[in-house]
């Protein structure tokens, strides 16, 4: 699960192009890579080795502020669980 820490006030609530997962993050810019399916660049390549591509494949829908973080929180995790709420 990739959740943003209690008592954040603002976040993106992002959407990834490639797997279609929903998540939050602290981070607020237009596009991010997804945590899910995104790969970060390996920076210790052979000599024969092809530099990966890094796709920032995840867009950012909306910035959450203010108690509507810990609501959209609670819903991404409800959806995640199936309704099972009884853990958080």
């Amino acid at each position: 699960m990739y959740f943003v820490p209690d008592g954040t006030e603002r976040c993106g609530f992002y959407e990834c192009e490639d797997c279609g997962t929903r998540f939050l993050s602290v981070q607020t810019g237009p596009w991010m890579i997804c945590p899910y399916c995104g790969e970060e660049a390996d920076l210790e390549i052979g000599p024969d080795e092809e530099m990966p591509e890094v796709r920032e494949a995840a867009v950012l829908l909306q910035v959450i502020e203010g108690d509507d973080v810990e609501k959209m929180d609670t819903l991404l995790s409800l959806a995640v669980t199936g309704g099972d709420y009884g853990w958080i």
